[in-house]
């Protein structure tokens, strides 16, 4: 469940449409790609050559911390600081198949965490929805809070141009 970086680890230059292509838009009543699976994989391949894992897992995520954000009331501005969060790990290439969903949800807590004034049931609440919606145990977890903090190196405050893309995106889902 560890973190290890395979050797991308530069996040100065985070893009936040790089793996959030504007050209392939998502949403409820949109089809993203009408492309034949291979040939599809393959263009996935060719954008992200320094990840392990395929863009559409990633959607499927960001759809399921969204999904989360608004059923405890997040505001668009923290699901969107938390996909920068995620992003910011898949582009250093530390997500794999068997800490994606810790990734994921621990990402929404500390994006909640740091973006909101949480009282103690909110933050239970928060809890008990990412354990719920992403199948995993809250004590795996909130020690795997400090693991992403020092994966992203503590800089949890975010630069607006990292924040504003996938929040617009948001909203205008809406």
């Amino acid at each position: 469940m560890l973190l290890c970086s395979p050797g991308v680890d530069d996040t100065s230059d985070y893009d936040p449409n790089l793996l959030s292509d504007p050209q392939w838009p998502c949403g409820k009543h949109k089809r993203v790609l009408i492309f034949a699976s291979y040939m599809v994989r393959e263009r996935e391949r060719e954008r992200h050559t320094h990840t392990h894992t395929l863009f559409s897992p990633h959607t499927c995520l960001k759809r399921e911390m969204r999904t989360v954000g608004d059923d405890c009331g997040l505001q668009a501005v923290t699901v969107a600081m938390a996909f920068v969060y995620f992003e910011k790990l898949v582009l250093q290439g530390r997500l794999n198949k068997h800490n994606r969903k810790l990734v994921s949800g621990a990402c929404v807590l500390l994006a909640a965490k740091i973006s909101s004034d949480l009282k103690k049931q909110d933050v239970t609440q928060l809890i008990d929805k990412l354990e719920e919606r992403f199948r995993i145990s809250r004590r795996e977890l909130i020690p795997f809070e400090f693991t992403i903090l020092v994966a992203l190196e503590m800089a949890l405050y975010l630069p607006e141009g990292a924040i504003m893309p996938h929040y617009r995106r948001l909203v205008q889902q809406n």
